[in-house]
């Protein structure tokens, strides 16, 4: 591992209470800033729920996590002091990024980078009002970060060419899988993906096609088993046999292009909401929801763990 860093990790909510689980597990110190009164208890109980999880995955974790080397303060200056790293995870929407840019800029050193985990928005609209534009940039993570390896980094107009550079050779520290986007767009590109399932699963229910209940047990036992292994490119490769992708796309192509022309746009009226919102109860009625993701994290390490022996 590289020397330790001082990270400030800017949010307390879910998202930045699993990034620091990660970076306590690999040996930093952690600084959490959160407006929140209630931020701090319930980062480190995360924490102490993630341990075992984490303790799976990166080698001579001790048996408990090393509370000792977190600090949870109310004030992002107060955080970013004396931070050489910062991951940002506060609310979503443009207004409040560039808000907390400002405010750690203020206490940060020129040098120190800044990486959002926005899961939409772009580096050049956050960096837009910046002292030091160069060292921001997105590094989005999927949920929960400390067990999901993916992180997407993305530069903005104004990112110094070393910015991405330095923030990949950080994550991998973390052993993260690192993937660049070459293009700035809405939701990078994981989340994309991930929004054109979601507009079909909503769109299937919204026409009556199936339940809510029937399409999460479809991806669940169908597709997503092969998506937990590969990419949809390498699966309609071994899908062509001996023939490959290209063999794929000459016969079947043509049969997802029809497809593509029957997919839906559904509108998330609040009819539709309710229909959704009220089959994802009946699914999940007599399930205890504590258990529901505790069972997905054990899932996560078994599948973390098999996927390190696979050769793509």
């Amino acid at each position: 591992m590289t020397h330790p860093h001082t990270i400030a990790a800017l949010g307390g909510g879910l998202i930045g209470a699993s990034w620091s689980a990660l970076f306590l597990a690999y040996g930093h110190r952690v600084r959490i800033a959160d407006p929140n009164p209630q931020a701090a208890d319930y980062c480190r109980d995360f924490i102490i729920r993630a341990w075992p999880h984490l303790s799976e995955l990166v080698s001579d974790l001790p048996d408990t996590p090393p509370l000792d080397q977190l600090a949870v303060f109310n004030d992002i200056g107060a955080a970013c002091h004396g931070a050489t790293f910062v991951q940002e995870c506060g609310p979503d929407r443009i207004g409040p990024k560039q808000q907390i840019v400002a405010q750690a800029e203020a206490a940060l050193e020129a040098d120190v980078l800044i990486a959002s985990s926005t899961s939409s928005l772009m580096a050049t609209d956050i960096q837009a009002q910046a002292q030091h534009p160069g060292r921001i940039l997105v590094a989005h993570p999927m949920n929960p970060p400390h067990l999901v390896p993916l992180v997407e980094l993305v530069a903005g107009n104004r990112t110094a060419p070393d910015t991405l550079s330095r923030a990949e050779a950080f994550y991998a520290s973390l052993d993260r899988v690192t993937i660049r986007v070459q293009k700035e767009r809405p939701g990078h590109l994981a989340n994309r993906l991930t929004s054109a399932l979601y507009r079909e699963a909503v769109n299937i229910v919204a026409e009556g096609i199936a339940s809510v209940a029937d399409v999460d047990r479809a991806i669940a036992y169908g597709p997503g088993m092969r998506w937990g292994l590969m990419g949809p490119h390498l699966i309609y490769h071994l899908g062509g046999g001996p023939g490959g992708y290209r063999h794929y796309l000459d016969h079947l192509g043509p049969t997802q292009e029809s497809r593509w022309q029957d997919l839906g746009h559904p509108r998330l009226t609040p009819e539709l909401v309710e229909d959704l919102v009220a089959g994802l109860e009946q699914e999940i009625a007599g399930l205890d929801p504590d258990q529901i993701e505790a069972s997905r994290d054990r899932a996560l390490v078994a599948l973390a763990k098999l996927k390190q022996g696979l050769p793509f």
